[in-house]
């Protein structure tokens, strides 16, 4: 939709690893393929254009990187994964807690009509802004706030994805779920242990569900 071209090969065996990480936690995950939606929006987004300089000849391999500010672009695989589980509609309102390098972003607005993205650091979403804006994108919104909050003002959504682990589903961003939306994050303490889970809502309660185990950095409240 909006993307721009890349190294074909290197992308080609990115997703072949990704393909095989699929297959090979499918007993947790449930799935075992990407949807093709999710495929043609990986492959429409450049990874590289999204991590610093210096790194931009690793955007391909299958592990996070440092984006600055102690935080990370996440592995391919789960970037993938956490997408899949959001099971996104093309009409569907997009909740991201978590902007970081925007490149999740990215490709949840290749999937969704409208995505709302907050971040807490300045610096990050104010960078953010300016790529994904000389990429193209135009259904994206950005606010920089607490992402314990959510953003309100235009909840319910149809999904909720949160790139950074509190130890509890925040209460607050349940309540900006809609009826049969999905919300996919982690949950634990840093280094302490941690699951993604995926939920739905369904009849004003979240059912949930364990996927994974995984490893991300703590969500913290904003501190401006």
């Amino acid at each position: 939709m909006f993307g721009h071209k890349q190294d074909n090969k290197q992308q080609q065996q990115l997703w072949d690893i990704v393909d095989q990480e699929m297959l090979d936690t499918h007993s947790y995950t449930g799935r075992s393929v990407l949807k093709s939606s999710v495929r043609k929006a990986l492959n429409a987004v450049n990874r590289a254009q999204f991590v610093p300089e210096i790194y931009q000849a690793m955007a391909w391999q299958n592990h996070p990187l440092a984006i600055g500010c102690d935080q990370t672009i996440s592995q391919p695989y789960i970037v993938a994964l956490m997408t899949d589980l959001l099971d996104l509609q093309k009409s569907d309102r997009v909740l991201e807690i978590g902007t970081g390098s925007g490149y999740q972003t990215a490709i949840l607005a290749e999937l969704a009509e409208t995505v709302y993205t907050v971040e807490r650091i300045t610096t990050l979403a104010k960078r953010a802004a300016a790529t994904l804006g000389k990429l193209g994108y135009t259904n994206v919104q950005f606010r920089v706030a607490d992402g314990y909050e959510g953003w309100q003002e235009y909840a319910p959504y149809d999904a909720i994805i949160v790139t950074a682990a509190p130890e509890n589903i925040p209460d607050t961003l349940v309540a900006q779920l809609a009826e049969g939306g999905r919300i996919v994050l982690p949950i634990g303490r840093f280094l302490g242990g941690q699951n993604l889970i995926r939920g739905v809502m369904s009849k004003g309660k979240l059912s949930t569900k364990n996927v994974l185990p995984v490893s991300f950095v703590p969500m913290l409240p904003a501190t401006d």
